[in-house]
């Protein structure tokens, strides 16, 4: 836990895919939908699986009533010491069975590339922060990923064998065992140690690849400013979910598609982060191809942005690296971003774009024309927005 930050809380995200096998616990779309959930339409979609969003409480005072990612911010259990007699059987690995990320250190964003040693603890940031994941995702949604300490040995020879775990799948823990603890670790965070020492399971990090890292753009959400690393995760079938009645007031699997039109109708409202990702997503509408690409793409690492909002007389445009009027100098440590939207020397040049337009809360226009770094996709174009490639500026 990094508490030399001054403007920023660390915080893990999972972005949780999960298709519609055997055992199907039947979804609730977002529209047409009765009192317990469940839709009354007919549905007919490219997707084979549905990504989980949770609605956060009226009452939270950051985003209240968005439809977000599970996720949370780092507890100082997440790195204690604790977790290496937990992981023991993998601590001779440096990451614990994780792959190594080809991006070199200097280009990490400071989430990942941080010391943790430096900082007192001896559990890795990409540990760390996927132990966070695993944790808030249990605390908020019920769905637990852990592995059986049983399946250590195999664990450990597909180390051996390929140089990393792959590992997937959801907890089958009975369903007061599941009430008792998530009970106990929303009271707080450590029990979730304790959990994993007495149910003798791994929080299973090697499911989580890495997907992105999204800093809070200054004054847009209130005072407090999140590191978010965002991870991704696919699961064969749609795990038993419950909302926590404390700080999630309801949950929602949903197709990517879905969640996109949903928000252009006004049902629901998404950050713009949600809304990068989900149409990310969108180039995938199989789930085999979706986790073959996150699995494959997570070892080239990722980028870190910090949207910078900047005004005209008709818009908020956020800025995000590559865009050409993108400050020069990482804003990351600023306290504000720029009100007023700065000019380009030439309007008609063919300067790189990397933006969003957001007209209203409910109207998006994104912008690019720029390569993805990382080996990552660019937002598909959905009926949801307009995604063009010329300024508004």
């Amino acid at each position: 836990m990094n508490t030399t930050l001054k403007h920023w809380k660390e915080a893990a995200t999972l972005i949780l895919a999960a298709g519609r096998g055997r055992g199907f616990t039947p979804r609730a779309p977002l529209t047409g939908e009765s009192d317990s959930g469940q839709s009354h339409l007919p549905h007919r979609s490219p997707f084979d699986y549905d990504v989980l969003l949770l609605k956060r409480s009226g009452k939270s005072g950051f985003m209240p009533n968005a439809y977000v990612f599970p996720g949370g911010v780092v507890d100082a259990s997440d790195f204690s010491s604790e977790w290496l007699d937990i992981f023991r059987s993998f601590t001779n690995s440096l990451t614990f069975g994780l792959r190594s990320v080809k991006q070199p250190l200097e280009t990490r964003p400071p989430i990942f590339a941080t010391d943790r040693l430096k900082l007192g603890s001896p559990i890795p940031g990409e540990v760390a922060l996927r132990i966070c994941a695993l944790r808030e995702t249990f605390e908020e949604s019920g769905v637990l990923l852990v592995a059986p300490k049983t399946e250590e040995k195999k664990m450990l020879k597909s180390i051996k064998d390929f140089g990393y775990i792959e590992r997937y799948g959801v907890n089958d823990l009975c369903s007061s065992e599941l009430t008792k603890w998530r009970a106990l670790v929303n009271q707080n965070p450590s029990n979730f140690i304790r959990m994993c020492r007495e149910l003798q399971v791994l929080p299973n990090i090697w499911a989580l690849h890495e997907w992105s890292n999204w800093l809070t753009p200054a004054g847009r959400y209130g005072t407090t400013r999140f590191d978010t690393a965002f991870f991704i995760c696919c699961l064969q079938e749609i795990p038993h979910t419950l909302q926590d009645d404390k700080e999630i007031e309801r949950f929602q699997w949903s197709t990517p598609s879905e969640i996109l039109q949903s928000y252009q109708a006004q049902e629901l409202w998404i950050a713009p982060p949600q809304f990068y990702e989900l149409s990310r997503l969108c180039h995938f509408p199989l789930l085999n191809d979706l986790h073959n690409f996150a699995s494959q793409r997570a070892t080239a690492g990722c980028e870190q942005w910090m949207p910078v909002v900047v005004s005209n007389d008709e818009h908020h445009i956020s800025l995000l690296p590559g865009d050409k009027l993108y400050p020069v100098d990482s804003p990351r440590d600023s306290e504000a971003a720029k009100n007023t939207a700065p000019q380009s020397k030439d309007h008609q040049d063919a300067s790189p774009l990397h933006r969003i337009v957001i007209s209203d809360p409910y109207t998006l226009r994104v912008q690019i024309t720029i390569t993805p770094k990382y080996k990552h996709v660019l937002p598909v174009a959905h009926s949801a927005v307009s995604h063009d490639s010329k300024s508004q500026l």
